[in-house]
């Protein structure tokens, strides 16, 4: 795709030298601008606002080629940007195209219409902006042969030659043409700036609409490297009638080839993700069996050193009950050695079995996420 900077940059040139041809010629320019400061102003405002229009159109046409640019490589490497506002029916069309773009001849035809139809509409607003420009020169064209027609009848009307001093009529008759004079001014001077803005107007308004054309020509192009033809599209008109039904019938049948494609692909996909999650159930319910061996054989432990605990104690006691209390006086410090040691297998025991439960508690979590996550996928 062409980008429209060669003709931004003739139309700033442009703009630039006739700024300097304005400061060069300010003096008789300010001049005329005072003949009727009003209308004048007024195109001026107008010619400002169409410059600016001009330009707007020139510029918007750079997201419309980026967009372009990236969609062509978004198969390869690039993400696709944000829609455009000129391409936006093409979007949705070849939205759902990404992996195979594939286009009909009357479906390019389509679309290069309507790409036409709205780059035409945008430049309405600039031609009318030089059809004003031009009625408000001949508008103060008009005004001031108007003002002059009737300031010289007044002049010619009040001019008296019976019984007067020449001189003093020729005085009058000068003091009267002043106002003519003015008219005239007001007539040329929006002449000057209405034809002046339109010939601008026109130059910016050639350009833009030749950035327009580049940008169709080069969208006509890419498109018509996307379209398939089909034997309906180039034979005579007489054969083509005969085979739009065949034409019809075989791109339907191609789109549903296309969708059934995309279906096929996006089953396998699922296919994939279902066997992974299963795979990754399998791994956790065969971590969550080897944990609950564990366990089992953590409580036959404890249950085991339970038993040879209790049997101990109860030697123990038997064995006290029949010593002297000085003899258990004297074994004291082994009785409380015994009981530590007892507290601190206790503890163990209370430790081992928090952390057994904590992982089991973690193991069924992982369990259940993953049955939920596998129930999810073929949704």
């Amino acid at each position: 795709m062409t980008s429209p900077d060669r003709f931004i940059v003739r139309m700033a040139i442009v703009i630039l030298g006739l700024i300097g041809l304005s400061a060069f010629l300010y003096e008789p320019l300010r001049d005329a601008f005072a003949a009727n400061i009003f209308l004048n102003g007024l195109i001026l405002g107008v010619l400002l606002l169409g410059v600016l229009y001009n330009f707007r159109q020139v510029v918007l046409l750079y997201p419309e080629v980026n967009w372009i640019e990236r969609f062509r490589l978004n198969t390869e490497t690039s993400p696709v940007a944000r829609e455009p506002r000129l391409l936006s029916p093409m979007v949705t069309m070849l939205s759902s195209q990404k992996n195979k773009i594939s286009l009909s001849t009357h479906s390019m035809r389509s679309l290069l219409d309507g790409m036409a139809s709205r780059l035409d509409e945008s430049r309405e607003l600039s031609r009318y902006t030089i059809g004003l420009l031009i009625f408000l020169g001949l508008l103060g064209t008009f005004w001031g042969l108007l003002e002059t027609v009737n300031s010289i009848g007044n002049v010619i009307g009040s001019l008296s030659v019976t019984g007067g001093d020449f001189s003093d009529v020729f005085a009058k008759l000068k003091d009267g043409l002043i106002k003519p004079l003015d008219g005239m001014g007001t007539a040329f001077s929006s002449s000057l700036f209405g034809l002046a803005g339109s010939l601008i107007l026109g130059f910016l308004d050639l350009q833009a609409g030749q950035a327009q054309n580049r940008f169709y020509n080069d969208l006509e192009e890419w498109l018509s490297g996307l379209t398939r033809l089909s034997p309906g599209s180039v034979t005579a008109d007489g054969e083509g009638s005969s085979l739009n039904f065949v034409e019809a019938l075989l791109e339907q049948t191609a789109e549903g080839l296309e969708g059934m494609q995309r279906i096929m692909t996006k089953s396998e996909q699922t296919s994939i993700a279902s066997g992974e999650i299963l795979i990754k159930l399998s791994e956790t319910l065969n971590a969550l069996e080897a944990k609950l061996d564990l366990n089992d054989k953590s409580i036959s432990i404890l249950s085991e050193n339970q038993l040879a605990l209790q049997n101990i104690l109860e030697k123990l006691s038997e064995k006290l009950a029949a010593e002297t209390p000085e003899k258990l006086y004297q074994q004291l410090p082994d009785i409380k050695n015994i009981e530590v040691l007892t507290e601190q297998i206790l503890k163990e025991i209370t430790t081992n079995r928090v952390e057994l439960l904590n992982e089991l508690r973690s193991e069924i979590k992982l369990l259940a996420r993953t049955i939920a996550s596998s129930s999810k996928s073929p949704d």
